[in-house]
């Protein structure tokens, strides 16, 4: 009885480090936008973006490497129009950002 215990303790322990490695910087980046942008823009690798006006993170890729983005996203991302809010994320969240949309560049 005290094996089967151990053996389910292990496995739980197991599972628990695999949860962490899946919440490393693409899963925390996937999460800051889905948090702040996913309202309007299209996160993902398909599909529409809510509000019209706003591009898919897919495409925005293609214009901008997400390298390109690390100081806007430091100092507030601002748009020309009016309805974006100006956001300003810290240091982890921009890498996490970066590293998850460098996951939608297609070669």
């Amino acid at each position: 009885m005290r094996t089967a215990f151990f053996a389910v303790g292990a496995s739980v322990g197991l599972l628990a480090e695999a949860g962490a490695a899946l919440s490393g910087p693409v899963e925390l980046g996937r999460e800051a936008l889905e948090s702040r942008c996913s309202r309007c823009h299209a996160i993902g690798a398909e599909g529409a973006s809510p509000h019209s006006e706003a591009p898919p993170f897919r495409d925005v890729v293609k214009r901008y490497p997400p390298e390109a983005l690390e100081e806007s996203l430091a100092e507030g991302i601002t748009s020309g129009h009016p309805d974006m809010p100006e956001f300003v994320l810290p240091p982890e969240e921009i890498d996490g950002v970066v590293a998850y949309l460098n996951t939608l560049v297609t070669k």
